[in-house]
């Protein structure tokens, strides 16, 4: 099981990026997919997660600004992320995991499969 996330950069404020989470080694298509970050001293969080039928969740800040998507063809989720600000400045990760509970299921212990982290930097 191999994830692959790239797509991360610098960017001013009010910039955006698409990050990408390339999945191997599993039939992603059955697997829920969530995008986490991490900022230097604080706890990695959830942002945004999709489930295998398509159902999403965001972090309240990433309401609106952010959206996730995947396109099981390609083995691929996107995190694309618009009006970005400082306060998003972190490693992003993905992650895959499966038989999540039915809420507060875009959490990082209840997945188990990670890719490396891309940097995403936001200037002011």
């Amino acid at each position: 099981v191999q994830l692959q996330a790239s797509g991360g950069g610098l960017v001013q404020t009010g910039g955006s990026l698409r990050l990408s989470c390339t999945v191997s080694g599993f039939d992603s298509d059955y697997y829920d997919i969530g995008w986490f970050r991490q900022a230097p001293g604080k706890e990695r969080e959830g942002v945004a997660c999709i489930s295998s039928t398509d159902g999403t969740w965001y972090l309240d800040i990433a309401k609106g600004r952010f959206t996730i998507s995947r396109y099981n063809a390609k083995k691929t989720a996107y995190l694309q992320m618009n009006r970005l600000e400082p306060e998003d400045t972190a490693v992003y990760f993905c992650a895959a995991g499966r038989n999540l509970p039915d809420s507060n299921w875009c959490r990082p212990d209840v997945f188990d499969s990670w890719g490396q982290g891309t940097q995403v930097t936001v200037s002011s």
